[in-house]
């Protein structure tokens, strides 16, 4: 078998395919490369991330086959039961989140700069394939928060289907910033890849506001025309 490459030598998925030895525990924050972030245990056929949760890989034909079986058990529902799916999941995640960030960073998640605390919280998730992202703070006066999602796992499978795909990951932002400023919030996809634009563009506020932006975007009303239309309504940060 042969030896590990010697110090600061980049490792492929080869040289731990090959050579199976743990992951060096090493301490520092930016740990988001394929051979740092995942511990493979080879002989229990297990991958674990840094933070300790389970992951596996999944192709895009496992992807499509699970939307294909969910659309054929409950319909036209099946937006909702994902959007609902993504929603449990953030929730779940952004308790975990409590834990793993007060630990590495030794202050609390709610006394910590959003912007930095949001991208150290999807940071993970770009290791594990799921896009790329980018918080807009340009309606934050309007109280509404801005999420872009590049290379969306979902809408890149599905390919251009003419209509928002990504239920999971609005589920997800829903669920994860409800934790987070503890109060409910709700989301909506106002733009996808799957629509034929070049990158997927949520909107998280509280849920008469996103009801609206629903149907705004049934309407098929273009994200510039939302946009405008979010300056009255209410916001992620109200208190009332």
């Amino acid at each position: 078998m042969p030896g590990m490459p010697g110090k600061g030598t980049v490792l492929t998925t080869a040289d731990w395919l090959e050579n199976p030895t743990p992951t060096p525990v090493i301490q520092k924050h930016n740990h988001y490369d394929l051979t740092t972030f995942f511990r493979w245990d080879l002989a229990q056929g297990k991958v674990t991330d840094w933070n300790g949760a389970v992951n596996f890989f999944a192709s895009e034909d496992l992807i499509t086959g699970l939307l294909d079986g969910l659309t054929e058990e409950v319909g036209e529902a099946a937006p909702v039961v994902l959007y609902q799916i993504g929603r449990q999941w953030g929730t779940f995640d952004g308790q975990a989140f409590d834990q793993w960030f007060t630990a590495e960073f030794q202050r609390p998640v709610r006394q910590t700069n959003l912007l930095f605390l949001l991208e150290t919280w999807w940071w993970p998730f770009t290791a594990q394939g799921w896009g790329r992202w980018e918080v807009d703070l340009s309606l934050q006066k309007q109280n509404f928060l801005l999420v872009n999602i590049f290379d969306s796992a979902i809408a890149r499978t599905l390919g251009v289907v003419g209509k928002p795909v990504c239920h999971l990951y609005a589920g997800l932002f829903a669920g994860f910033l409800s934790h987070l400023v503890q109060r409910s919030l709700e989301c909506a996809e106002i733009q996808c890849y799957a629509m034929g634009a070049t990158y997927c563009r949520f909107v998280v506020g509280k849920a008469p506001a996103i009801q609206q932006v629903n149907g705004w975007v049934s309407q098929g009303l273009s994200v510039r025309d939302i946009e405008q239309k979010l300056a009255g309504g209410q916001g992620v940060w109200a208190t009332t």
